[in-house]
């Protein structure tokens, strides 16, 4: 277990870490939970190996948490462009990406983003540190003029929004923003269910046979209700090959406690270990992720996008984040999902010709990126061995 990871950002910065490497200690840790929870699953799976039986949550979890870790990795290369901006007049976006040392295929893409809001009257330094931030997304998106367009007025609109005289002051609090988002998600949803999971494992560790009725009747989280779990577990055993599968569980459950979901999910884990037949287990790992995926989204991880009071030296936190929602890339080991791919299969919500479909969504919203989450979901149970190709952890260019 990674205690340490489920401190407070504010806890773990007195101690002198950054965002990468709270990061990087999140994203172990959830590959030894996701490790732990697949061999419950799956009784040929052995820690380090892959698995053809349908992912575990957890498994999912490093990947996307590597996905946030590479917006901090590209906030802190903004923080260096800051300084080299700070260091001496920049004449141009080309030179001052030369001189933090910005090379191969994002820089063309970057380039042309601070290019577009240099037209819009910010200053070089300013321009380059903003599309800086953009380096460890699925820069393809900018490809598409109507993203680049939108993504550049976007970017303008927080840079003119900042509190703060001096345009690279103003730079920086957009970049502050966005790594304290990230960063505040990452460590409140491995705090939440990370710690649920820790205790669920350290729970049944000693507890003898293991039947789902146990887990119901006797794992005791804080904030889950039994009776609430039981109907959540029982729902879920009775729609397991509805289409779509439960997912809309505040219609569902209204009033439910998310932590309820997630008690419900381990015991479907522990059903799904004692099922022989694969498919009817595999849709009971299907909806357990569910569960544990709406707790996280749902609960965990809003407070971070929409905090209940503003930060006097933050820009909006939904506007960073739709700004930053067309480029959003998640690689769950060999397997790559974008919500670029995802938004132009949809329908065009605005019916506009002149906005792209990605430019449509803002992650900052529930429903906006829920439909989203449960499609990167299918796509991995398509290539389930994918995703044990676990992430190589991301070194912190400004630590130490």
């Amino acid at each position: 277990m990674i205690e340490a990871s489920s401190r407070t950002p504010a806890a773990r910065a007195a101690e002198g870490a950054t965002p990468l490497e709270d990061n990087r200690r999140i994203t172990e840790g959830y590959i030894q939970l996701a490790q732990a929870f697949q061999a419950l699953l799956d009784p040929d799976f052995q820690p380090g190996g892959t698995s053809g039986i349908r992912p575990n949550w957890f498994a999912f979890a490093p990947h996307a948490s590597q996905a946030a870790g590479k917006g901090m990795l590209s906030a802190a290369l903004a923080r260096r462009m800051l300084d080299v901006a700070r260091g001496g007049p920049l004449l141009s976006v080309v030179e001052a990406f030369e001189r933090v040392g910005l090379t191969g295929t994002p820089r063309p893409l970057v380039e042309r983003l601070s290019l577009e809001l240099v037209a819009r009257g910010l200053p070089t330094g300013a321009a380059a540190t903003l599309g800086a931030l953009t380096t460890g997304m699925n820069g393809e998106a900018l490809a598409d003029p109507r993203t680049l367009i939108t993504t550049a007025s976007r970017f303008a609109a927080l840079y003119w929004s900042a509190p703060g005289l001096l345009p690279l002051d103003k730079a920086e609090t957009v970049v502050r923003t966005l790594e304290r988002t990230l960063h505040g998600g990452n460590v409140a949803i491995f705090a939440d269910i990370g710690g649920a999971a820790n205790a669920y494992l350290e729970w049944r560790q000693p507890a003898g046979e293991m039947r789902p009725e146990r887990v119901l009747a006797e794992f005791a989280l804080a904030g889950a209700r039994l009776e609430e779990a039981r109907l959540a577990y029982d729902h879920a055993r009775a729609h397991l090959y509805d289409t779509p599968r439960p997912h809309a569980f505040d219609a569902l459950f209204p009033g439910m406690d998310g932590r309820s979901l997630v008690v419900a999910a381990f015991a479907l884990y522990e059903l799904a270990r004692r099922t022989e037949g694969r498919t009817e287990r595999e849709a009971l790992i299907a909806v357990a992720n569910n569960y544990l995926a709406w707790r996280e989204q749902h609960d965990s991880v809003q407070g971070a996008f929409t905090p209940a009071e503003a930060y006097e030296d933050e820009v909006s936190r939904p506007e960073v984040m739709r700004t930053m929602t067309p480029m959003l890339v998640v690689h769950f080991g060999t397997l790559k999902w974008t919500l670029a791919d995802y938004a132009y299969a949809q329908a065009d919500r605005d019916g506009n010709p002149l906005t792209s479909q990605p430019a449509e969504y803002g992650w900052a919203t529930f429903w906006d990126r829920w439909p989203p989450i449960l499609d990167s979901f299918e796509k991995g149970y398509g290539e389930p061995t994918a995703l044990w190709v676990m992430p190589e952890p991301l070194e912190d260019p400004t630590a130490g």
